[in-house]
């Protein structure tokens, strides 16, 4: 073989080794995420065999073994967790250099991933995403609409939208407005058993509870400055706010979620509101993105662009289930992120 040849043999081995190595940093991080091989086999799209094989071919590689696995559980070993970090670090520049290549950095352009809460994202996101998309048209957008939390860096979202109060972190937080946390029922049940009158009531009443924003068994209320339990029966638990508003549109019982889950229905009157006096602290609503030191323009130019119409549209009448936020523009919290 000629020098050249050989010369080109070795390095694009080299390079391929290398692409190996951060698919390989990838699916370790997917792992330790998903808490699992098969988890992260099933969100990865992968067969879980090579996702083993690439976890166990970086191990081979460093001559260390990353992961403790048993039945029940995987941990990391201590040299796992620095290199967990590491791989995050890394793969995170690689993000960044791929971002300025493309020109994320001059213009606004490319792929925005955005999360928010089912309902909210709805009614509220989906239509600023829209005029967005109509005033950008180099951007693209995938919304994410789920109840669960979603980890920023690890999930690899852009901006998030959170309701309720937000742990100290390194994420830039601007606040958009509050909700509040009402409870509901039809003019049918109230007919047949009655108004609630005050909080202790509800342990002669049917209840739903939307799991997300409250327990099965017990409800907050504040009853003059003091918030407090009040122990209730769930004739029916449910995942999803639509479905707590569609029980309590039946019939079934008191429902307890977010103003804005259920003001159609009220609006319609289809259900009423009780125990309005009693009800707990509203619920912040945030706009959060990464600290990163480098935004790209098409997250600074969502930014800009929707927080004020997210603003406007919290402070709308409608039955005012929220509150507009105060003056406060954005902040920064330490601490983990999430």
């Amino acid at each position: 073989m000629a020098l050249d040849g050989i010369f080109e043999t070795y390095y694009s081995n080299k390079w391929k080794g290398q692409m190996n190595r951060f698919e390989s940093m990838h699916v370790l991080l997917a792992v330790v995420d998903a808490g699992s091989l098969s988890e992260a086999a099933r969100r990865l799209g992968m067969p879980l065999a090579t996702v083993s094989r690439k976890v166990a071919q970086l191990e081979g590689q460093l001559k260390a073994r990353l992961l403790i696995r048993s039945t029940r559980q995987l941990k990391l070993t201590d040299v796992g967790r620095e290199y967990v970090v590491a791989c995050q670090n890394i793969l995170n520049d690689v993000h960044e250099a791929e971002r300025a290549v493309s020109g994320e950095y001059t213009a606004p352009r490319g792929d925005l991933v955005i999360a928010a809460p089912v309902v909210f994202g709805r009614l509220h996101v989906l239509p600023t995403v829209c005029e967005f998309l109509k005033v950008y048209p180099e951007v693209n957008v995938r919304l994410v609409l789920g109840d669960r939390t979603v980890n920023l860096v690890d999930d690899q979202i852009d901006a998030a939208v959170r309701i309720g109060e937000l742990p100290d972190s390194s994420l830039i937080t601007s606040t958009l407005g509050s909700i509040r946390r009402i409870v509901c029922a039809s003019p049918a049940y109230v007919a047949e058993h009655g108004i609630p009158r005050h909080p202790r009531d509800l342990s002669v009443h049917r209840c739903i509870t939307f799991e997300s924003l409250t327990g099965p068994r017990t409800w907050q209320f504040r009853i003059g400055a003091r918030t407090v339990t009040v122990p209730v029966r769930s004739r029916l638990v449910v995942t999803g706010a639509e479905a707590a508003v569609d029980a309590a549109i039946c019939g079934l019982g008191l429902a307890c979620v977010l103003s804005y889950q259920a003001q159609a229905a009220i609006d319609g009157g289809k259900l009423t509101p009780v125990l309005q006096p009693f009800e707990p602290a509203p619920l912040p609503v945030s706009l959060l993105h990464s600290g990163r030191a480098r935004l790209p323009l098409k997250l600074r130019a969502l930014l800009d662009f929707a927080a004020p119409r997210l603003r406007a549209r919290l402070q709308a009448p409608a039955g005012a289930p929220l509150t507009p936020a105060g003056a406060k523009r954005e902040r920064t919290r330490r601490g983990p992120q999430h």
